[in-house]
């Protein structure tokens, strides 16, 4: 059985909405832009579109708005399209990766020798191999994050930024902010732009998501656990899902790692227990950067791996969203041993692919740092790390180019073409920020669910060769 389901979408952080049309009249009345910026910080509030405050993440007693644009970023409708069919192609190239064990230890091979981080995932991953995988049901809830690349004849086109395969954010506030914009639309008297923004409830879907894993895994007493950070200012996102579970009668409970480690344990079948109630899935929004680790939290996610509980992700889907997978499948036939016999799936992905590149030693990689170094506007240096932040551009990217060019630690890495899409301008509201225009870009996030309740066959790898390094 396998439940496969494109998810809702964000832009500018949030939402997305296809028109044709653009606000640059509006944006030059400053007083008008002002009392419109007043009305819809006070709408977010009232919709719920929150953070904690950074001066206490561990408390809702003060919490503040989330950063959003004042107007609606437009998407064209036939790339919104585009970016909805292929996400659940997505959704079954990620599981499948997750499933190819070969393909991922010779994938990451280069990468864990010289990248702590991603090798203890790649630790756990073997250890729960070799005792045997307990789970029986998988989930994955992801985001396929895409820019509109702008092309020379003036053409946009989609262009996969990266996959998140774990703690895919801002379903929750994305499902809140139609209103905020619907509401500036209509107090400009712009009622049939206002009718214009999709609805857009990318919450209730991963919530279903989650749900269906909780009903196959067959225990009616059994809870939803979700491993939370104690300094969590996005909690709201958070208890968006929350809520809509325990719309259906399913409980969760927040824990930590440090609770995990402290009060979880497996039984003899390997069932997960969290204060002596069984857990029937762990739900992930901890755990994807290595400061987010311990020793103990290490113990604990190792003990969460070997359990029977749906695991989302698990260990594999983990490693399947890392940088270096996502610039493996771009090589010449790799979607087809993958996704065998599917050539139009294929196709969709590989349309969206921006030009990605190994910088394993040897040729390949000498080749792919000379072409960085002679046009550094074009290209963007990732590590193995999500949360945002952590991509080297310009002149920062030459110096550690240059500093990694002789050294194994350059495999750490992948080189990505940069993705140019077309400014426009917009107002960006932040909490203490002054109101103004700025020439703005945005990304477009499709959120994928799916669910799969035993092992698929799968391809035989043949054929399938690393390219010399």
């Amino acid at each position: 059985m396998f439940f496969n389901h494109w998810g809702c979408y964000k832009m500018n952080e949030y939402q997305a909405v296809g028109m044709a049309t653009g606000w640059g009249s509006l944006l030059q009345d400053e007083q008008q832009l002002e009392e419109l910026a007043r009305q819809a910080v006070d709408r977010a509030l009232a919709e719920g579109v929150l953070l904690r405050t950074s001066q206490e993440p561990s408390s809702s007693n003060v919490v503040s708005y989330a950063p959003f644009t004042l107007f609606p970023s437009l998407v064209p409708s036939a790339l919104l399209e585009q970016a909805y069919a292929v996400q659940m192609d997505f959704n079954l190239l990620v599981d499948a990766v997750s499933q190819n064990a070969a393909f991922l230890e010779q994938t990451l091979s280069s990468t864990i020798k010289r990248d702590d981080y991603t090798a203890r995932l790649f630790d756990i991953h073997k250890q729960v191999l070799k005792e045997g995988i307990a789970q029986t049901v998988f989930l994955g809830l992801n985001r396929s994050d895409y820019m509109f690349q702008h092309n020379t004849d003036g053409s946009p086109a989609l262009k996969q930024i990266e996959i998140n395969t774990i703690s895919a954010s801002f379903g929750g506030l994305a499902s809140r902010t139609p209103a905020v914009h619907r509401h500036v639309l209509n107090v400009l008297s712009k009622t049939k732009e206002a009718a214009k923004i999709l609805s857009n409830n990318p919450s209730k879907g991963l919530a279903l998501g989650i749900a269906k894993a909780w009903e196959l895994y067959g225990s009616a007493n059994a809870l939803v656990l979700l491993i939370a950070q104690e300094k969590e200012r996005n909690i709201f996102d958070q208890r968006a899902i929350e809520n809509e579970l325990l719309a259906r009668n399913i409980h969760v409970i927040r824990r930590r790692f440090e609770d995990v480690f402290e009060k979880g344990s497996l039984d003899q079948d390997r069932r997960l227990f969290m204060d002596g109630q069984e857990v029937a899935v762990v739900y992930f929004r901890d755990g994807y950067m290595p400061s987010q680790y311990s020793q103990q939290n290490w113990e604990a996610r190792l003990l969460l791996e070997r359990s029977c509980a749906v695991k989302c992700p698990d260990i594999a889907t983990q490693l399947a969203g890392t940088k270096k997978v996502q610039q493996e499948l771009s090589r010449v036939g790799m979607l087809e041993v993958l996704l065998p016999g599917q050539p139009q799936a294929v196709a969709r992905l590989r349309a969206t692919f921006a030009g990605l590149y190994s910088l394993d030693m040897g040729e390949e990689g000498d080749q792919a740092i000379a072409k960085a170094l002679a046009a550094p506007s074009r290209f963007v240096l990732k590590p193995q790390r999500e949360g945002g932040g952590n991509n080297l551009y310009g002149e920062e990217m030459v110096q550690a180019l240059e500093q990694l060019k002789d050294s194994e630690e350059r495999a750490s890495y992948i080189l990505m073409e940069k993705i140019e899409p077309e400014p426009f301008g917009n107002c960006l509201l932040r909490p203490g920020s002054p109101t103004r225009v700025d020439q703005c870009i945005s990304e477009l996030g499709i959120f994928g669910v799916y669910v799969r309740a035993k092992t698929q066959d799968l391809p035989t790898p043949q054929g399938y060769r690393m390219k010399p390094r």
